[in-house]
């Protein structure tokens, strides 16, 4: 078996531990495998105000490209919840507009599926061109 997905998990779960979630308690950590084979993590961080409530796979994507990434091959997601939890609508999004392509969850062995299976109509880029 590839241990590349659990290696992107322990990624994911070494972020999770960064989580600032008071609120909810829900805590999330992204990892995310840019195609040079470099890695960003991304945490949740809750606010009292919860529309500034920003995702660890939003967070892993703006680090990323705050780092000059573009190209990105897999997002893992790890969560303080009893079972695997996909990334939410906006962070689906946002993962397309970068062309990740697979999306990993816990599991064993760990859950990998295609961005497609979550967001199969997604908004890219190409949709602009009118």
């Amino acid at each position: 078996m590839n241990d590349a997905p659990r290696a992107l998990l322990a990624e994911a779960e070494a972020a999770r531990d960064h989580a600032y979630a008071p609120y909810s308690r829900f805590r999330v950590g992204a990892a995310l495998l840019c195609e040079g084979g470099a890695v960003y993590r991304g945490c949740n961080v809750e606010n009292a105000s919860y529309g500034l409530t920003v995702c660890a796979e939003r967070v892993a994507v703006q680090t990323a490209v705050a780092a000059g990434e573009r190209r990105f091959r897999a997002v893992a997601i790890a969560t303080s919840a009893s079972r695997p939890v996909p990334p939410c609508g906006a962070c689906r999004q946002v993962l397309a507009e970068f062309g990740v392509a697979e999306v990993i969850l816990p599991g064993d062995p760990p859950d990998v599926r295609p961005l497609s299976d979550y967001l199969p109509f997604g908004f890219r880029p190409k949709d602009l061109d009118g």
